[in-house]
């Protein structure tokens, strides 16, 4: 089983939009949290992500991936296969 991916986002935000559509895209599952309606998720989202306030920010469990950048190279190199299949660093 994969770990959960989560991904905190706010309305207006074009990269949330492109995570959000290359998780699709994979038919990956994913958790949508949006911070700018839930301020305790906001706090939630910086400390996870030490202290990082743009979004998205992804998570695959514990593992901080970073935002639509992050995920799209990890995308096209690998790596996230490798992390959804319990593996890597």
């Amino acid at each position: 089983m994969s770990p959960p991916i989560q991904v905190y986002t706010t309305a207006v935000c074009p990269y949330c939009v492109a995570a959000k559509n290359l998780l699709k895209a994979r038919n990956l599952a994913f958790v949508e949290t949006r911070v700018d309606t839930d301020p305790g998720a906001r706090e939630t989202m910086l400390a996870r992500s030490q202290g990082r306030r743009t979004v998205p920010q992804i998570f695959i469990g514990d593992r901080h991936v970073g935002g639509f950048d992050d995920l799209a190279a990890a995308d096209r190199d690998g790596r996230l296969a490798s992390w959804l299949a319990g593996e890597g660093a």
